[in-house]
């Protein structure tokens, strides 16, 4: 009996299947290609074309050489895995010097982040007009790299750590600035109305309602801009901002690879740990 009942349900829903391939012979056709619409993918496509054949005309590289010594990259590695421990105190202090770089970074650009974030958030910003402007002046600080404005603090104030924290600075407090603004944004007008309507000013109403909206995100954004500093403190020591880059900079031009790949790897292991540690972080203030 069951398996009379199986053959008949079967039977039933194939003709279903046969009844509606009738009505519909045809699947709907997927509008793949559209003129308008992928206008401006064709017209990148096109200018990074371009932009790449002209910068390799213009790089005027020797490519037949660059092969030629690609293999010795290997050797370079393998002698750089030789680890050595020649002035290793020096190499600590250096690395250290580079983790205090992208701390203190890090602390002053969050600080100024928050209050221009404040005052670019359209919501809260106690002028409307103030908005844009510092929207603006923000993108302007973004759009220069971070190695360009070290270089400009150096020619001010001389090489060490504090010009490397002063020039690391500029780029990162923009970066907080502009995404600060955007979580304070996104916060309900609903909270920030209730908070005004007891009568809150407005530095009560950003610590009341604004920043315990967006803390998840402000930690979460902290913590991956701590990764990018770190990354960025290790390469500008070889400008001369101090830290570990001019160790293995120094290792590098006299031909001490181990002493360089030992540096490297310390740079690699904290790196790596920052990383876990920040994927903890987001993870459990997504929770």
């Amino acid at each position: 009996m069951y398996l009379d009942e199986f053959n008949f349900n079967l039977l039933l829903e194939q003709n279903l299947v046969q009844a509606r391939y009738e009505q519909n012979p045809r699947p709907p056709k997927i509008p793949v290609a559209n003129i308008k619409r992928d206008l401006p993918v064709h017209v990148f496509l096109i200018s990074f074309t371009v932009l790449t054949l002209l910068s390799l005309a213009l790089l005027n590289a020797e490519w037949f050489k660059l092969v030629q010594r690609f293999p010795r990259l290997g050797k370079v590695f393998l002698d750089m895995a030789h680890f050595s421990t020649e002035r290793f105190s020096l190499t600590l202090l250096t690395f250290t010097e580079t983790v205090t770089v992208a701390a203190l970074a890090l602390i002053y650009s969050l600080v100024l982040g928050l209050v221009l974030g404040a005052l670019a958030a359209e919501n809260i910003s106690p002028w409307k007009p103030l908005s844009p402007i510092i929207k603006s002046f923000l993108a302007f600080i973004r759009a220069v790299p971070t190695p360009v404005w070290v270089l400009l603090v150096l020619a001010s104030m001389g090489f060490g750590m504090a010009s490397g924290i002063t020039g690391l600075s500029f780029h990162a407090t923009a970066f907080f600035g502009m995404v600060f603004a955007q979580l304070f944004e996104e916060v309900p007008g609903e909270a920030i109305d209730a908070v005004r309507a007891a009568g809150a000013n407005r530095v009560q109403v950003f610590f009341s309602a604004v920043l315990p909206s967006s803390l998840s995100g402000v930690i979460a954004w902290t913590a991956l801009r701590f990764e990018t500093n770190y990354q960025e403190a290790a390469i500008l020591g070889m400008v001369g901002a101090g830290g570990v880059g001019y160790t293995i900079m120094a290792a590098m031009n006299s031909y001490k690879f181990g002493r360089a790949g030992l540096a490297v790897l310390i740079v690699f292991v904290f790196a790596l740990g920052i990383e876990l540690l920040s994927t903890y972080i987001k993870r459990r203030v997504k929770v």
